[in-house]
């Protein structure tokens, strides 16, 4: 399996289209994969059904068990109905315009006294693609803020990164169909069986019968279908990757016409990879020499060879150049621009490719530099205003603005969609960080997630099926998002608080044609114009669900296909066309396994019934049976010999920042010397350490030295 009047605003108000249409398709809101689920209204029920959409070209039909229920995890009874301000203890109701007067009012007394820099936002992957649009552009253009970034700087901004340094632009190339055109297919730090199990439906449909090698420590459910799995240390992926080109290159596999005419820097690469020899990779890696030769030989004799990487690469200290030692061998060996083929990261948000490009927070929109007066003048032409307004200056990222409110550089935070006390890093330092705030503003669908609890000002926002606008999945795909039944009580779409805001804080001159998600739309088609992601031909959201979904870039309606992988000319997004070999030194891990706590930490999904901080998830019945009931950690055998630990027993998981309380789950699937903890549990961040890649500022959740021992009477956990 597999409340009272609410104000009226064109993208909540109810919709005669609505009422009227018996099914209409909407993209789903959890992952990345973008699965079209069928929305039917039948006569004998005012509650719509969802069934997935067999035309749909992500899923054909399927959906994992969170597609299902992706209606009913937004009618809980704890939703948020009222904004609500902080009164001593207690959040009490209040009204729209009281709200929105509290918003602005604190804000720009905080900004009299401390400056502008001295407010900023944190925003979502999870909200259509045209309200970051008008997030993005309202808090930088209207509210003057110059400092704001995404939850997607926890999950892809490594990915988004390495793209852009070695193709020119955050370009991710593939289609879904080329996991079913493959003869080879390499997944590392990639679980899909759990993580996108629909994207593992599209490898069972390829017909070549494909190898199928995992890279990843664990032996993931993935692995255990897999033809090989490598089974390496825990974070020596980068020294793997160089030393299976290490082989290639002694083995003359290179496709050395692609490397000359679409690339540069390849015999820097060559010197670089040098020092990498099987003997040394297989004593850093844990690696057999025959592992390694294997799987060189493997990408060698492999037709057409995909590489997919996602969490297990990205949240790493040295995330961006390993995602780019794994973009190298796509490009040495020609397996790119090609049906089969590519470089390929999967994303995590239902929205995060959206966010990438059109939130305005990271880089300004569509891939442009703050700092470049060219590009501040296209966006200024393209939504019609005084250049100006836009900052010259990029954001601090995401883990810089946490430190500056320590510092007291920041004194106003506004968060949307996102529940940082829960999945920030080093979860006790941020929630003390919180509290430091003079002003936190928390809008999201629930009132008592770990970071709305701290808000002094709560404003209620509609979910999934409640409101209209766009995604874009992993595959670069823009798929539609529907509205089929109201929001709750007073509870307004994101889009339409946007709305509230600019007219509140007295900017709403600058967005007064955009009153609507379709209006915004037509402002990306304007600021896609020319650059990679160009979407001007795709004419209005009726055109998206035409055709099921319109992968980017589509310049002409007339260029429309059914997939559309990049770089099949072999040019790429530098100004000379050609992409890039980067590469650098492995880092050592900067909290390496010690006397004291003798294990390493791994994170990621525990089961696909759950998602990210269990916000949603947990408030579906038939989720949360199909979810673990408890947390667990899993142990190794001869760790838990040595701790004498047992099966089923309560432990103690300890960092240097945290403990945590979890039964012992005993398996040869963990290898001896780290255990994994799933990322969903509120408790796990109390134990991770607040390292980052240097060159994506991407959190490193997946290592952090801890020991596990049997719990204590005594023990407070």
């Amino acid at each position: 399996m597999t409340t009272s009047a609410q104000p009226s605003h064109a993208s909540d108000a109810p919709s005669r289209s609505v009422a009227d249409r018996r099914t209409v398709t909407s993209v789903c809101g959890f992952c990345s994969t973008g699965c079209g689920l069928d929305v039917v209204h039948s006569n004998d029920s005012s509650v719509p059904s969802i069934v997935p959409s067999l035309s749909y070209p992500v899923n054909a039909g399927a959906a994992c068990c969170k597609g299902w229920e992706a209606l009913q995890v937004t009618r809980s009874p704890d939703r948020g109905v009222a904004p609500l301000r902080r009164d001593g203890r207690r959040m009490v109701p209040i009204s729209w315009s009281a709200a929105m007067q509290e918003f602005c009012t604190r804000f720009k007394q905080i900004q009299q006294r401390f400056g502008k820099e001295s407010v900023a936002f944190l925003g979502t992957g999870q909200i259509a693609t045209e309200e970051m649009v008008y997030l993005g552009a309202l808090a930088k253009f209207g509210m003057g803020l110059v400092h704001g970034d995404g939850n997607t700087r926890q999950c892809m901004s490594s990915a988004a990164t390495a793209y852009k340094e070695s193709f020119g632009f955050d370009a991710p190339p593939y289609t879904y169909r080329d996991l079913e055109c493959s003869d080879v297919i390499v997944l590392i730090g990639a679980n899909l069986c759990v993580a996108h199990p629909i994207m593992w439906q599209h490898i069972l449909r390829n017909r070549n019968s494909p190898r199928i090698v995992v890279v990843d420590p664990r032996r993931t459910e993935t692995a255990m279908a897999a033809t090989d799995h490598i089974a390496l240390r825990p974070k020596s992926d980068l020294v793997l990757l160089y030393g299976i080109a290490h082989l290639l290159i002694a083995g003359g596999c290179v496709d050395e016409r692609f490397v000359r005419d679409h690339t540069k820097g390849f015999g820097d690469f060559v010197r670089h990879v040098k020092d990498f020899a099987p003997s040394v990779v297989s004593e850093r890696t844990g690696v057999s020499t025959e592992q390694l030769k294997r799987l060189a030989r493997t990408i060698d004799e492999g037709g057409r060879v995909s590489f997919w990487w996602t969490m297990g690469v990205n949240q790493s200290y040295q995330g961006t150049r390993t995602a780019q030692a794994i973009i190298n061998l796509a490009l040495m060996t020609g397996n790119i621009g090609r049906p089969g083929t590519g470089a390929n990261s999967i994303t995590g948000q239902c929205n995060a490719m959206g966010s990438r490009l059109f939130s305005n927070t990271a880089s300004l929109f569509c891939g442009r530099d703050f700092t470049n007066a060219e590009h501040r003048r296209e966006v200024a032409d393209a939504l019609r205003i005084d250049v100006g307004r836009i900052p010259s200056e990029p954001s601090w990222p995401y883990h810089r603005i946490v430190e500056n409110i320590l510092r007291g550089r920041i004194r106003g935070l506004w968060i949307v969609g996102t529940n940082p006390a829960h999945s920030w890093i080093n979860q006790n330092t941020f929630r003390d960080i919180l509290g430091r705030l003079e002003f936190l503003v928390v809008q999201d669908m629930y009132p008592n997630t770990e970071t709305a609890t701290s808000a002094d000002l709560y404003l209620p926002a509609a979910g999934w099926g409640e409101k209209e606008g766009t995604f874009i999945n992993s595959e670069r795909r823009i798929g539609r998002i529907r509205r089929v039944h109201s929001a709750p009580g007073e509870a307004l779409s994101d889009f339409s608080i946007f709305r509230l805001v600019a007219e509140s804080w007295g900017c709403g001159d600058l967005f007064r044609d955009w009153d609507s998600p379709e209006s915004v739309f037509q402002a990306m088609r304007r600021l896609s114009q020319g650059r990679p992601c160009d979407i001007s031909g795709i004419r209005n959201h009726d055109m998206i669900d035409m055709y099921q979904g319109i992968q980017w870039p589509l310049r002409r309606e007339s260029e429309h296909a059914t997939d559309r992988r990049l770089f099949e000319d072999g040019l790429f997004f530098h100004e000379d066309g050609r992409a890039r070999f980067v590469f650098d030194q492995p880092r050592e891990m900067p909290e390496r396994p010690n006397r004291r706590f003798p294990l390493l930490l791994l994170t990621g999904r525990g089961s696909v019934a759950q998602w990210h901080t269990e916000t949603r998830t947990s408030k579906s019945s038939i989720l949360r049976r199909l979810a673990p009931k408890r947390l667990s950690v899993e142990i190794h055998p001869h760790d838990a010999r040595r701790e004498k630990i047992a099966p089923g027993d309560d432990v103690v998981v300890e960092s240097q920042r945290g403990r945590i309380r979890a039964r012992a789950f005993i398996t040869p699937t963990v290898p001896a010397g780290s255990v994994f903890v799933a990322m969903h549990d509120r408790a796990t961040n109390r134990l991770t350490h607040a390292h980052f890649d240097t060159h994506s500022h991407q959190p490193s959740y997946k290592d952090c030295a801890v020991r596990v021992r049997r719990i204590e009477p005594w023990d407070d956990v």
